[in-house]
């Protein structure tokens, strides 16, 4: 009788299944192209890793037909899109993530990316990253297993980054009215500076909340961030030049020099920058002139004077010198020096933005030189 029941109870299974299967074909036959379609994305996935891009394409085509929910696909489709230099289909393949999974940021990050920079579509970048700063997630803390608070907290301060470098870009694009460019260039400042106190050690952050400021005049400002900018990664040209530049605007010479000669050291040692070595030797030479035109060419007789006139920890490696770990150290620390701070303690008034209007906030200073 057990087995009689056990066998009754399977058949009326199989033929609630089977009646399922008759009344509501359309759900089983999604169900099944949706196991098409994984095994589709697995073979694109494997593709992708492979770097074999064309047959990853086909596979997330052929997938994508089957079950066009799967966003990680789309996100993926849109990657390799990016590397053929497709941009437009890269673009609409990250919609696609996006509308299948609204709370995708990485999709958002990219769209928002290649709208900036490839389409000049400033105003979809900037709503990305909106959403991506907007965008709410439950907050999960597992110790040693799994804790998104602190990614989510960075990827709110690079959408807040990525943001700046839109309005700033959008501002160099919006014609010639200096007002209108102020405006954008004002959003840039608030995102920036937003995004510098999420990523306290990103020099890319710190640098560009310097350059909006240059931009806008608030010289105070943008001397104490290319300064912070130089401390977190001193190694890098762009913020010695463009510290040189703001105080040779401010008649400060011998510190201009200083400036760009380490700007020239470091843009000397990197590869493929050979006209913008030419740039910066040129504007080096014309603040050299500037010195020796005036009555402060002595300034270049104390520098020298104070050269030491021996330096230790030096030895010869097959017939090249070769500096000690001190000697490195102390080449680090000369160039996280920032003379900017010196002259703002000694002479803060020369920074109190006589350039400030009260009624329509900083206006523009000339500053092409700026990089």
């Amino acid at each position: 009788m057990k087995k009689f029941f056990s066998a009754l109870f399977s058949l009326l299974v199989f033929a609630a299944i089977g009646a399922s299967i008759y009344f509501y074909p359309e759900f089983y036959n999604t169900q099944l192209d949706k196991i098409r379609g994984m095994y589709y994305v697995s073979k694109g996935d494997k593709a992708y890793r492979e770097r074999k891009l064309q047959k990853a394409i086909d596979y997330y085509q052929q997938a994508l037909q089957l079950y066009p929910e799967h966003y990680s696909a789309w996100y993926n489709l849109g990657n390799i899109y990016v590397a053929y230099e497709d941009y437009y289909s890269a673009v609409d393949a990250y919609e696609q993530a996006i509308e299948h999974n609204p709370k995708y940021i990485v999709a958002r990050m990219n769209y928002g990316i290649i709208s900036t920079e490839k389409l000049g579509d400033f105003d979809g970048a900037i709503d990305q990253y909106n959403k991506i700063i907007n965008v709410k997630r439950h907050l999960i803390s597992i110790p040693f297993i799994f804790n998104n608070k602190k990614s989510t907290r960075i990827n709110r301060g690079i959408a807040y980054y990525n943001m700046g470098v839109a309005y700033k870009q959008k501002s160099v694009y919006s014609g010639d009215e200096w007002d209108i460019k102020r405006q954008y260039l004002l959003k840039a400042l608030d995102a920036y500076s937003n995004a510098v106190k999420i990523l306290k050690k990103d020099y890319d952050s710190r640098y560009n909340l310097a350059l909006t400021y240059h931009l806008l005049g608030n010289y105070n400002e943008a001397g104490h961030s290319y300064c912070k900018a130089i401390e977190i990664s001193p190694m890098e040209y762009e913020a010695h030049y463009n510290l040189a530049i703001l105080l040779r605007h401010m008649k400060y010479y011998k510190e201009s020099l200083e400036e760009l000669e380490k700007a020239t050291s470091l843009i000397t040692n990197s590869d493929g920058t050979t006209n913008r070595q030419r740039y910066v030797f040129d504007v080096m030479n014309d603040v050299t002139r500037t010195i020796l035109s005036g009555n402060e060419s002595k300034t270049l007789v104390e520098k020298v004077d104070d050269e030491p006139q021996s330096i230790n920890n030096l030895t010869y490696v097959h017939g090249k010198l070769v500096a000690s770990e001190e000697l490195d150290k102390a080449i680090i620390k000369n160039f996280k020096t920032c003379a900017f701070l010196d002259i703002y303690e000694k002479n803060p008034e020369d920074f109190e933005n006589d350039d400030f209007d009260a009624q329509r906030g900083f206006v523009r200073i000339p500053s092409d030189d700026l990089k």
